[in-house]
């Protein structure tokens, strides 16, 4: 029996290996085609057609493909703005592409500066004598900012455009939190610091009115130039400001009254449109599906159009999503990998450093960090250059006090110079059910902060304290950045937003311009001739999985937000959602605050889609879902 045991276990040791080594050769197989580079072979003459399933961002968030497939989910498909640019200048002069096709079918949205520097690009492919054409079941405000710049908008029969303007509520949450109990204690520097009204009032203060509205002006502003510009023809005026005429002129019918108002150009099913897509670029020779036509897609002509490399190399740090402490990202800029990317870069004989801001701000802490490793290019005398895209306020303008030029350009917005913290105690909700606090404390400070038992005097003054030195720090970073008396810091600061037209006339940034003219005047500065520099962004890695990981666990989402732009009954839902996951988000951030925020919560074009959802987990998030539910 001994023997016979030993060979068992011989045996039994053999097949796990076998299994363990299967299961290597698995995964290996795995990462090879998820980790597999789309083919510039697969480029082919005809079309280049490009599906914007999902959002513009400046800066792609990082997927974890064994986390992905095993949870059985994945983040909604991003796109990166300057990619899609570089694709677009490609197109423009390569023989293989005759035309151009957006499918926006099930395209969610962008920032104004990312969607109007596409619309740039498409009209430099129809001045290379291209036609740009685009399709969707419905076009609402930033679809239009796009198609307005193509040479046909098709639009199909049973879908409709809507333009609404930017704007809308905010939540409050003061009456619930009184009715459960829970004080939101807030401490703040700045009188527009809004973010947290929503904690503390029922309504929308006069100052928050005032700076907020004029914001929302501007863009609108900016944006109907934009389309009016791109689009003669369009009658925004009756779209928007006599709906019930503009939807009679169709017969009450919204694709026909798209017609009218110039909105699109065509009505026709995806059939019709890929049918004049042919005559224009060709027949899809392998594929007789009725609809079809010759296209390169996306990802193959993205990977045939490398960037251009030699000369001296411009460095381009990413600042993109909620500024935080640690390690996080690429998508959020966790303070901690941004410095030591920045601090690994200070070996890579870089000519000049271009800092991209695309965030509304967060940590105090983290956006500290990483201004001190900003300064440290400049205390090498090496230029550094600042690009403002959609959002760069709060933290996002801290990050830029460290640097020679801030570019910006009109919608961007910015300033929110300004700081708070707010921390929910329950001394309330606790004596409701029966508990009390009682102790004996040597100090006044003795066992506080008391979430539960409640703030004494003391603390409450210690944490105003540090609210109000980070924002002394901040308007002093801002004075030396801009060469302003500390006074004149604090009336353009107190939270107060700006656009970026505005921002420039009261000082805050220096000129107009995208990331291009930052890299070319970084460029000059380190004394490169010409185009004899080339651009190196730090810490990308080409995530190559990431399309494949998206298409295998976002189908069914695809398909469902497909219908996110076809009529004004799928804007609904489409709000709907952005809704429940802006009161996730405020109910977190209430429950988890985490020191001083530099962060601007109301700011315009911040878009709950990229943020966290779900239900508040764990801790006093728990908490006060027990006793909303006990209510």
């Amino acid at each position: 029996m001994s023997f016979v045991g030993k060979v068992w276990k011989l045996l039994v040791g053999v097949k796990d290996g076998l299994v363990l080594l299967f299961m290597l050769l698995f995964f290996v197989a795995l990462f090879g085609i998820l980790s597999a580079r789309p083919s510039p072979g697969q480029v082919r003459e005809g079309a280049l057609l490009i599906e914007l399933s999902g959002v513009v961002v400046e800066e792609k968030s990082a997927i974890d493909p064994i986390t992905a497939l095993l949870s059985g989910s994945a983040p909604m498909a991003e796109y990166q703005a300057r990619d899609i640019i570089r694709a677009l200048d490609a197109a423009a002069t390569d023989d293989r592409i005759k035309a151009v096709v957006i499918d926006l079918t099930t395209f969610v949205g962008g920032g104004q500066v990312h969607l109007t520097a596409i619309g740039e690009a498409m009209d430099r492919v129809r001045a290379a004598k291209k036609p740009v054409m685009t399709f969707a079941l419905g076009y609402a405000d930033d679809h239009m900012l796009l198609a307005a710049h193509a040479s046909e908008v098709w639009l199909d029969p049973q879908g409709a455009a809507l333009i609404t303007g930017p704007g809308g509520s905010y939540l409050y949450f003061a009456e619930l939190l009184e009715k459960v109990g829970v004080t939101a204690r807030v401490y703040r520097a700045g009188d527009y610091k809004s973010a947290t009204e929503p904690y503390s009032r029922s309504t929308m203060s006069p100052e928050a009115r005032e700076n907020i509205g004029g914001v929302y002006g501007a863009l609108w502003e900016e944006w109907q130039a934009n389309v009016k510009k791109a689009r003669p023809k369009a009658d925004l005026a009756q779209v928007t400001g006599d709906t019930a005429s503009w939807i009679a002129s169709g017969g009450g019918d919204l694709a026909t009254a798209a017609i009218n108002a110039g909105l699109v150009d065509k009505l026709g099913d995806r059939v019709a449109f890929g049918a004049r897509v042919a005559d224009i670029a060709g027949e899809d020779r392998f594929d007789k599906t009725p609809g079809a036509f010759a296209a390169s897609e996306f990802d193959a002509f993205l990977a045939a159009s490398p960037e251009k490399r030699g000369g001296k190399k411009i460095g381009v740090i990413t600042i993109a999503g909620e500024i935080v402490d640690g390690e996080a990202g690429p998508g959020t800029a966790g303070g901690t990998r941004i410095a030591d990317l920045l601090d690994d870069a200070l070996d890579d004989d870089l000519a000049a450093l271009v800092v991209r801001v695309d965030s509304p701000g967060g940590s105090a802490i983290a956006s500290e960090e990483i201004r001190r490793a900003i300064q440290r290019f400049r205390d090498r005398k090496i230029p550094v250059a600042v690009s403002f895209a959609n959002i760069a306020a709060s933290g996002g303008y801290w990050v830029a006090t460290s640097s020679d030029r801030i570019f910006a350009q009109p919608e961007t917005i910015t300033g929110s110079i300004g700081v708070f913290a707010v921390i929910p105690t329950f001394e309330q909700a606790a004596a409701r059910i029966g508990v009390t606090t009682d102790g004996v404390r040597t100090t006044p400070l003795a066992g506080q902060p008391d979430i539960i038992g409640g703030f004494s005097p003391e603390i409450d003054a210690v944490l105003q304290a540090g609210v109000a030195s980070t924002y002394r720090d901040f308007l002093a970073r801002v004075s030396k950045s801009r060469n302003m008396p500390v006074e004149r810091v604090d009336a353009l600061g107190g939270g107060r937003l700006w656009d970026g037209g505005a921002a420039r006339q009261v000082g805050l940034v220096d000129q107009f311009g995208g990331i291009e003219e930052a890299l070319e005047w970084a460029a000059a500065k380190a004394g490169a001739e010409g185009k004899d520099w080339h651009p190196v962004y730090l810490g990308e890695n080409a995530d190559n999985f990431d399309p494949l990981i998206r298409r295998l666990l976002t189908s069914e989402a695809d398909s469902a937000r497909a219908i996110s732009s076809g009529g004004p009954f799928a804007l609904v839902a489409r709000r709907q959602n952005e809704l429940a996951a802006r009161l996730t988000g405020d109910v977190e951030r209430l429950m988890n605050a985490q020191g001083v925020q530099a962060i601007c919560l109301e700011c315009p074009g911040r878009s709950p889609m990229r943020e966290g959802s779900g239900a508040p987990s764990g801790g006093i998030a728990a908490l006060l879902r027990l006793l909303i539910a006990a209510e």
